[in-house]
């Protein structure tokens, strides 16, 4: 079973506007964490972060807009909000009879109009918890940003995404800072960082502290290969792509991969290019942080892996599983993955959102069907 950047800006059709109405994620007032909490208990069915008071104090006082949990609309269903980064995100077209949001352009939340019974609408860039469904026990929730085809990876759990925002404060305005992002992380932050410890620790590279003091992570390591290459030092690019696919670093998610078939594409290695997309194209396609498309090219793949799994949602394709001996919970969990990854192709999550949850659900995980439906 698997686990399981912006598109061109289309045009509206030329039509008559009429009246606005505004359709914005619920934003809530303070920083407090109870209504997150008791969403991660109730709906999530998960245990909250132990320090998410805190991530969500930083994040408010760095700027972001925190919003409600249950501010899901258009987003893939599996993610909590936490805050909005105003500054950056993507407008969706949003239709009130269908429910449904496709990316138009790439701006702030901000209302457009209403054409017929489309609105235009902008996000901006959201941090989120993921909520794996079937996540092992006791594994913690990452940190991520939602993006219309799924999610980037920004931290593996919330500790370690305050630590890095602390650790890059104090790099970038050790000097002029005056410590709100400190204060705000109280008692979680002294735990993580010391302030000063950068500058005391002479590191000179703050991807190089990260990496060694804080975590890996994704965007980190991505950038240090791109260092090594434009060094010229491509045996130090390679190895660093390479320890970027170790499954224990990111499990579930094809990122590393998809960055590992696009280095060995650049050096010549169009074989094992191929391979890697492949691999790549085992996780979910929500994680691989790119466009599908993308990646199947790398892979010489057309369309087949797509009509495979419509194929595999059907009836005929259940009752397939079915005579192979495949128990039906486990059928069940398969074609939410496949439905997942159909989705996240043009990022349509609405449209398949309740045979989604029906899936979980006849999987014996009616608590994970009751979160994918949830909204505000």
């Amino acid at each position: 079973m698997k686990m399981g950047f912006m598109g061109a800006m289309h045009r509206p059709p030329s039509t008559t506007p009429l009246p606005l109405r505004h359709v914005r994620a619920t934003v809530i007032s303070s920083s407090s964490s109870s209504g997150h909490v008791s969403f991660i208990k109730d709906v999530a069915a998960a245990n909250p972060p132990a320090h998410l008071d805190q991530l969500l104090k930083v994040l408010h006082t760095r700027g972001e807009t925190i919003i409600s949990p249950g501010s899901r609309q258009g987003l893939i269903p599996l993610v909590i909000p936490l805050s909005e980064n105003l500054s950056g995100g993507c407008t969706f077209v949003y239709s009130m009879h269908h429910e449904k949001f496709t990316i138009a352009a790439y701006f702030t939340w901000e209302y457009k109009m209403k054409l017929s019974v489309c609105y235009f609408l902008t996000i901006g860039a959201v941090t989120a918890l993921l909520r794996w469904p079937t996540a092992p026990p006791g594994m913690e929730m990452p940190v991520v940003e939602v993006r219309k085809h799924g999610v980037w990876l920004l931290a593996k759990n919330v500790d370690q995404y305050i630590h890095r925002i602390l650790v890059e404060e104090d790099a970038h305005h050790f000097k002029e800072s005056s410590g709100k992002l400190f204060n705000a992380s109280s008692e979680a932050g002294k735990k993580l960082y010391r302030r000063g410890d950068f500058a005391e620790s002479q590191i000179t590279n703050l991807d190089s502290y990260l990496l060694k003091k804080v975590g890996i992570f994704p965007d980190v390591l991505e950038g240090k290969v791109r260092r090594h290459f434009e060094e010229g030092d491509h045996v130090s690019a390679m190895v660093t792509g390479e320890f970027y696919t170790k499954k224990e670093l990111f499990p579930g998610f094809g990122r590393p991969f998809v960055f590992s078939a696009e280095i060995l594409l650049r050096v010549g290695r169009t074989s094992e290019a191929k391979d890697a997309a492949r691999v790549a194209l085992r996780s979910p396609w929500w994680t691989l942080g790119c466009l599908y498309q993308d990646v199947a090219g790398i892979a010489q793949w057309d369309d087949e892996q797509i009509e495979y799994i419509n194929e595999k949602v059907t009836e005929e394709g259940r009752q397939e599983d079915l005579k192979k001996g495949k128990a039906p919970a486990q059928i069940a969990l398969d074609e939410a993955a496949f439905l997942l990854d159909l989705a996240s192709i043009e990022g349509t999550w609405a449209d398949s959102l309740e045979r989604i949850a029906e899936c979980y659900k006849e999987a014996g995980l009616s608590e994970i069907a009751k979160f994918i439906m949830y909204r505000d």
